[in-house]
């Protein structure tokens, strides 16, 4: 029997044991999902208080609620360490750790270098090795298969290389790991053939592709598809300030058509891990070939530009108000990202909120899922406790994140001026006055 076929026979048996680097967003998700299908998984995160949240059956993730992942920890099928020499025995490991960018905008590979060396050390012949953190196109063959090569082993033959990007999306109620396809690519045609029995064992779909490098590309290409797209509607919301008209009528109008057109929102600016860093991988690869990534380049200058915006809206309201922005007492509602999430990386409202201040106003936040957020700058501010009285004494409400958890129609009934970024407050009824942007 050869090792491939070894190893598939363990996957398909669900006596492989699992290794999970990262247990972050991606990585935790992973996890537990296939615990559930039946395999011993092991996490590995350098952050102990991470580890130790898991062995006690406790999870710090909202999607996974401490009710699905206790059973798991208390059954043996998922436990977590900090040292990479607890994986030596893992059949099949995925890395999902973070790639940021520098203030340069070029990728941050320290996380991944990091990983695939602790990694390297305890590879194993018959092992699948995949990465999940999305990068530039080329990094698995670039920095993973020469690490693996230079310690005797052959991919395809002896050991298994692969690149599957992860798709989650926090907060989503309707796709997670085991509904969402998993595109996977291998090294070679054998590693492809491991890596989709791996993920198959646990997600509905895989769509195979012949590369790790198309599979790198096809991460890339999904977010650049978004914050291009939402750098197009941003800039359209601009101009029709300039035209004097509603940018959310002509959006809701133009999706009435039922072919050709898919309907992007404006906002305040792009927030989470992908969305604003993914796309700069793919122009820094493209810089290192000699070629400007214009469209991508184009929708980053607009979208990191959206917060100034906002922050120009509510200065001009407040001056039809008669007021200044300095010493006017201005109330953010959310700090993450996006709606029922607890996540602030990248988030426009950091941006909002400190120039907001640099204007003199008296900012405070509030959001339910955020306690305590630090700014750019350093400073660390708490969420202000919420209350009818604080909406209606403030000069102005800045809408950021559009939880669903809030009362907007409550709060357009009690407020005297709301800036809105999301189109979150109804206008029926409203006693506030409401500028859209």
């Amino acid at each position: 029997m050869t090792m491939k076929q070894a190893l598939l026979e363990k996957l398909k048996s669900r006596q492989a044991r699992i290794g999970i680097v990262g247990l972050g967003y991606v990585g935790l998700p992973l996890a537990v999902e296939f615990a559930e299908t039946g395999f011993e998984v092991i996490g590995l995160d350098v952050t102990s208080a991470k580890v130790e949240s898991i062995n006690r059956g406790e999870s710090y993730i909202p999607d996974i609620p401490t009710a699905r992942m206790q059973p798991l920890v208390e059954a043996g099928r998922l436990r977590a360490t900090t040292a990479y020499a607890d994986l030596s025995s893992v059949d099949a490991l995925s890395i999902c750790v973070p790639t940021p960018l520098r203030k340069t905008k070029d990728p941050d590979m320290s996380y991944v270098i990091e990983s695939v060396s602790g990694v390297a050390e305890v590879a194993h012949k018959g092992m699948l090795i995949v990465l999940e953190s999305t990068t530039y196109p080329g990094t698995t063959e670039e920095l993973i298969v020469p690490r693996l090569t230079e310690k005797g082993f052959t991919p395809g033959e002896d050991i298994f290389i692969a690149f599957s990007p992860e798709r989650i999306d926090p907060g989503n109620q309707v796709y997670g790991v085991r509904n969402t396809p998993k595109v996977v690519g291998g090294v070679t045609a054998n590693c492809g053939e491991v890596v989709a029995a791996y993920y198959g064992a646990a997600v509905d779909q895989i769509v195979p592709v012949s590369s790790p490098t198309t599979a790198e590309m096809v991460k890339l290409l999904e977010n650049t598809f978004r914050a291009v797209n939402i750098g197009l509607v941003n800039e359209v919301a601009l101009m029709c300030d300039k035209l004097g008209i509603d940018t959310w009528e002509v959006i809701d109008a133009a999706r009435s058509k039922p072919f050709g057109f898919m309907a992007f929102y404006p906002g305040p600016g792009l927030g989470g891990h992908c969305i604003p860093i993914d796309p700069h991988y793919l122009s820094w690869k493209l810089k290192t070939l000699n070629y400007t990534a214009r469209f991508i380049e184009l929708a980053s200058e607009i979208n990191t530009s959206m917060p100034i915006y906002v922050v120009t809206k509510v200065a001009d309201a407040l001056n039809d108000d008669g007021k200044a922005v300095r010493g006017s007492r201005v109330l953010v509602l959310g700090a993450a990202y996006k709606r029922d999430v607890d996540d602030v990386r990248e988030s426009p409202a950091l941006d909002v909120i400190q120039l907001l201040q640099q204007k003199g106003a008296d900012v405070v936040y509030h959001d339910p899922y955020v306690p305590v957020i630090k700014l750019h700058n350093g400073v660390r501010m708490q969420s202000t406790t919420f209350s009818d009285d604080l909406v209606a004494v403030v000069d102005c409400v800045v809408v950021v994140t559009d939880h669903t958890s809030y009362d907007w129609a409550g709060i357009a009934g009690r407020a005297r001026l709301i800036v809105d970024t999301r189109h979150a407050v109804p206008r029926n009824g409203a006693s506030a006055r409401i500028v859209s942007i």
